[in-house]
């Protein structure tokens, strides 16, 4: 588990994982996890750098913000922390929902990235998913779905993003339900997913502007969005490289978190990040 605290935002509480010195890894995270999806791959890279996780607004155990869910919402408020804590340049890492922000703030504010890292998310909109995924977004039912059956949709997506027999923490566990199981996270979430679904063909449309050192990092297992996401990205994006790892599954930061880090610090450091 990461150890957190809570941190006052223009009157909203943001929870916050500090690790380790040197240039910022900033670490996003998707859903239904939180900001302890990053708690074993952490410390691992926190060894050569700084390392910052939150909660985004609205989900986790931090407050909402005002405005939108979009991918350039959520990238402007990455922008505004970066402001507050006085970070002129990162790495951006991104996982499933987490990975288009990080694609967003990289474009247009390619000056204030090192590097940018996405893994296992849904960078093309008309690309295959997951049936679970293609149902909820096909009918609409992810409204239902997370007002309704919250303890199914995590449960399952627990199931689907782990290797067969790989059971969380109970702790991790324990941290991600109870901020999920919470009602105003789920709408702020059910926000989410509308405002992805409106605006990601727009974000693709502005992948081959990318200039930023790119790593798609992608679990060759995931259930959720297959390789060919990130094939698709890699033509579009001329600045990004794959790396495929074989037997990874969709939360391969708690699943695979030694392997994750080798190829992101392999990455960077070949990029001449300090």
């Amino acid at each position: 588990m990461l150890d957190t605290s809570m941190e006052s935002h223009r009157g909203h509480r943001l929870r916050v994982a500090r690790l380790g010195t040197g240039v910022p890894i900033i670490l996003l995270h998707g859903y239904p996890d939180n900001l302890q999806i990053w708690c074993r791959l952490a410390p691992r890279l926190a060894e050569s750098h700084q390392v910052i996780a939150f909660d985004w607004p609205g989900m986790g155990y931090s407050d909402a913000w005002p405005g939108g869910a979009t991918p350039f919402h959520m990238a402007n408020r990455l922008e505004m922390l970066l402001n507050t804590w006085q970070i002129e340049k990162a790495i951006v890492a991104g996982i499933d929902m987490g990975g288009q922000p990080a694609v967003t703030f990289s474009i247009h504010h390619p000056e204030r990235v090192h590097s940018l890292i996405v893994m296992n998310s849904l960078l093309q909109w008309d690309e295959e998913t997951s049936w679970e995924i293609t149902f909820l977004r096909k009918y609409g039912l992810n409204r239902f779905a997370l007002r309704m059956l919250p303890s199914s949709v995590f449960n399952r997506a627990v199931r689907t993003s782990l290797p067969r027999g790989e059971r969380l923490d109970s702790s991790i566990r324990s941290d991600m339900w109870e901020s999920f199981r919470k009602p105003h996270v789920r709408e702020f979430i059910i926000r989410m997913c509308a405002g992805y679904q409106g605006t990601l063909p727009l974000m693709a449309e502005q992948v081959s502007s990318i200039r930023t050192p790119t790593l798609l990092l992608w679990a060759g297992r995931d259930k959720h969005f297959p390789v060919e996401h990130a094939n698709r990205f890699q033509l579009a994006a001329p600045s990004s490289q794959l790396h495929v790892v074989p037997n990874a599954e969709h939360w391969m930061p708690l699943s695979a978190p030694d392997t994750v880090a080798e190829h992101m610090l392999d990455f960077v450091h070949r990029r001449h990040v300090p």
